[in-house]
């Protein structure tokens, strides 16, 4: 892909984002996002840490390895985003955003 002077794609892959998004959504049935960060409450090191919710923000229940391996697909689909704090994959529109933050025309 061409990329800018300043280093940045020409065009943003966004259809890599929208298969991830897919990909996820047949992996993971009734997912609607996957909040992701380097910080599990559990460890004191930085370790990867996800968790998977409904529309309803209800958390759904997939086993550790394919909550592991989404997270790891999405830390892959952005490398730059800092994962020190957590981000939220949202798999209707394929976006990311920081966990704080809230998407235009999304309530808490």
């Amino acid at each position: 892909m061409l990329a800018m002077p300043g280093g940045t794609p020409a065009c943003p892959d966004t259809d890599r984002q929208h298969r991830l998004a897919a990909q996820l959504a047949d992996m993971i049935p009734g997912a609607a996002t996957i909040r992701v960060s380097l910080n599990d409450p559990k460890k004191r090191w930085p370790h990867l840490h996800a968790t998977v919710k409904d529309e309803a923000g209800k958390p759904l229940g997939p086993n550790r390895a394919t909550v592991r391996v989404a997270a790891r697909w999405i830390l892959r689909v952005w490398p730059e985003t800092d994962w020190t704090r957590p981000h939220t994959f949202h798999l209707a529109d394929a976006t990311l955003t920081g966990s704080d933050l809230i998407a235009p025309g999304r309530g808490r």
